[in-house]
Parts: structure tokens; sequence; C-alpha cells
């Protein structure tokens, strides 16, 4: 059974450049050696503070490799060309044929991410190889307004939720099957980075990654992040393929968060998101959507605490059921629902072998009050993750209900708890 989870590792922390102009070997060593600083404290903080895991490792891997790049030649600019191969191993409670062999194992990904500069316009893109479906997750060029500001323009995230991730384990959370986390879209945002305690996200989507209602794709469904891709009919099944097609299209975005410094230890950022758009079946527009979300995101030590809660609504009348697509399969949500999740994680460095970090998690989330008058969806994970040299595992013990890759649809009326036990494999390069 393919697999849901694709993260990513693209981190957007920056550091600070050498001047172009430097020609004087001292200045040169100050800098170098003012970069490796920042680097032996970033490393400290990354055991401690909110990226760990695959997220922290990648993120390190990165500004490493940016800090050679600088020491080899500060004036030159370039593109980086790294990627991930992942395997997966599945022992789970809804499939006879797996419990009977003991579990499968199969291969999850190949990835390519580039990353770069050339002159003042950045690049960051990433595409997926998977057996069954090539993706675009994501695929922009930026540029640095000014000091606080960037924009970006091209397949970008969506700012909303709890970012980058509402999430620790390989399963996101349940919000991402809604299409309300780590969502990609064609557009273009204006970030604003994290000065005076604030931070504000504003973006405005055309449409989708694959082009919309009516994009030149073989299928709407081969694709990374989840989106809408059409209406359910009282006869249509869960599983179908849409036969009244939509579109998302000018979509406006918005995320705003605070963060409050408690203690040199101990900080906690609170955060509004919203978002809104247009539904086109191809010819007209069919309807509107919309979605907003509270959230927190506080860290002690060496805890994190993840909190949110929102709802979404997709508005078309006599219509309460949408189908989605992702994955090269379809699927179907409510049209309208609540949505909270409780996220707590515990980061461990430790050096034993190659192993140079633990992070202990449990992950819940639930989709309720939903306008199909379907059953809730619950997924609850519990795990940790090992980050070793390239390899970085995740081990999981699922147990959910109606939830997408757990034995069930987000669409669901089971009543039946499922259960998943995971490992997800992978070396990044």
């Amino acid at each position: 059974m393919f697999s849901p989870r694709s993260i990513s590792l693209i981190a957007a922390v920056g550091l600070c450049h050498f001047s172009a102009h430097a020609t004087e070997t001292d200045d040169i060593k100050q800098q170098l050696a003012a970069l490796k600083a920042q680097i032996a404290a970033l490393e400290q903080r990354l055991a401690e503070q909110e990226v760990a895991g695959e997220k922290a490792t990648a993120l390190l891997a990165q500004q490493q490799a940016d800090t050679a790049d600088n020491a080899a030649d500060a004036d030159k600019d370039g593109i980086n060309v790294g990627g991930a191969i992942r395997t997966n191993y599945s022992h789970t409670s809804y499939s006879d044929g797996n419990k009977n062999r003991g579990g499968d194992f199969a291969f999850d990904i190949f990835r390519l991410n580039l990353n770069g500069s050339i002159g003042d316009v950045l690049l960051n893109a990433e595409i997926r190889f998977f057996d069954y479906m090539t993706a675009v997750k994501y695929a922009y060029v930026g540029y640095q307004l000014t000091e606080d500001w960037q924009v970006q323009a091209g397949i970008t995230q969506v700012p909303f939720g709890n970012w980058p991730y509402n999430s620790h384990n390989y399963f996101f959370s349940t919000n991402y099957y809604l299409g309300l986390e780590d969502d990609h879209d064609l557009g273009i945002m204006f970030k604003r980075q994290l000065a005076d305690n604030w931070q504000l996200d504003l973006g405005f989507f055309k449409n989708d990654e694959l082009g919309g209602v009516d994009g030149y794709v073989s299928s709407r469904a081969d694709r990374y992040s989840y989106d809408v891709v059409g209406y359910r009919q009282g006869d249509d099944g869960i599983y179908d393929d849409p036969t009244q097609p939509l579109g998302e299209y000018n979509t406006f975005s918005g995320r705003f968060a605070y963060q409050l410094e408690h203690s040199s230890d101990f900080t906690t950022e609170l955060g509004v998101s919203a978002l809104a758009g247009g539904l086109h079946n191809g010819s007209s527009r069919a309807g509107s959507y919309n979605a907003w979300a509270l959230h927190l995101n506080s860290h002690y030590q060496r805890w994190n605490l993840q909190l949110q809660h929102g709802e979404y609504h997709y508005n078309i009348d006599d219509v309460d059921r949408m189908a989605v697509g992702a994955y090269a399969f379809y699927d179907s949500i409510a049209a309208k629902a609540k949505t909270s999740t409780v996220n707590l994680a515990y980061s461990l460095p430790i050096e034993w072998g190659p192993v140079t970090g633990l992070q202990f998690y449990n992950n819940y989330g639930l989709v309720y009050d939903k306008s199909d008058n379907s059953r809730d969806t619950m997924m609850n994970v519990t795990g940790f993750s090992v980050a070793a040299g390239g390899l970085f595992t995740y081990f999981d013990l699922v147990h959910a209900r109606n939830q997408p890759f757990v034995g069930g649809s987000a669409a669901g009326d089971s009543s039946e708890t499922e259960r998943r036990f995971n490992i997800n494999i992978g070396y990044y390069f």
C-alpha cells in the first residue's frame, strides 16, 4: 500500500551571506568563523526546540552545505541538488493478506530537490517519483524584497496553521487529508520573517498545482497534496472518479503569528490563519470555500506542544460531500466540518554510534460535526524518529477510525478502530 506521507526536508532558515565585495583575507576568515559559530549554536538549539527528526536533519545539513559553499567561493551563485530514497514497512489490522504475510516491505519514493540562487533570484523545487505516479511538490522562484520581506511565485506552500507542519509523525495530521496541512498551489506569496516578535504570510493562489479544473493532465489525482476535484451526489461512491468536476481558483490565504518569549528556553507562538476562494466547474463559478484556524506552537526546553482548532466549508447548493484527489486515487470528505489536533513531542540528542537524535511523540487529530452526517474521523499516532547520519527513520503505531491509509476514508461511516504499525526508512543526500 503506497504511503501518504511525503516529508518536506528543504527548510526556510537562511544564514548570513558573505559580503560580495570582500577581498581581504582577514575579513573572510572572520566571516567564516562567525558562520561556524552560528552552525554550532544552531546544532544545540535544534536538539532542544521545534524542528526535530527529519526536518531538523535536513535543515542542519542544508545550512552546513551552504557554509561550505560560501567558504569555497563567496561570490558564486549556484543550484544545489539533493534528494532522498525511502522504503516503507507496514503491518495492518485491516488487510488479512498483509497480516498473513507478517506485513509488507515496499519502495516508497525517490525524490530530487533543487535549491539555490542565480543573481538575486532564489530557486526551490522538489519532484517525487513513485511507482504509480510522478508529482511536483513545489517549484517556485523567490526574491528578497527587503530585509524582512520575501516574495515567492510558482507552486508554493499555502500559509495555514502551525508552520511548516502541524505534526511530528510520518502520516501528518488529519488536516493533511482535508488539504489544510502542507498544501501547495500555484500562486504568489509574500512572507514576512519573524521580527519584533511577529510574522505574516499572505498568498494569492490562482488555482491548484495541476492547473485547476481543466488543467492539461492525465489524472487530477496524480498530486502530492490534497485538493478538491469535484463534488459527490447521492449515488456516487466514496472512491469513484468525480463525475461533477470542480477546481479551486482565486484563493486568498493569510497566516499571522506572534511569538511570546517566556524565558531563554521557553517560547510560544500564537497564530490565526484564514483562507477563502472560489470553486469553478469548467464553465462558470459553482460555489466558494473558506477555512480558518487558531493555533499554538510552544517549546519548553526539549518539549514541543502543538494545538490547533478550525473549521472549513465548501459552499455549493445541496452538496454535503466533496471529492478529493491525491496519490493517484480519489477519495471523499464532508463539505463542512470542524477539526482539532493535539500534538506533544520530546527531542533527545544522543551519541550512540551513528545515532545523533531521537524524537518521541504522540499526535492526535479529530474531524467532527460533518455535513454528510458520517462518523468522526480520528487518528492517534504514537511513535519516535531516529536520525543517524544520512538515514532518518520513523517508527509509528497508528490507531484510527475513518482515516485514509489506515483502512478507511474521511467520508467513511465505520465504528471500528483500525491499527497500522509502520516503519519508514529514508536516506537523504
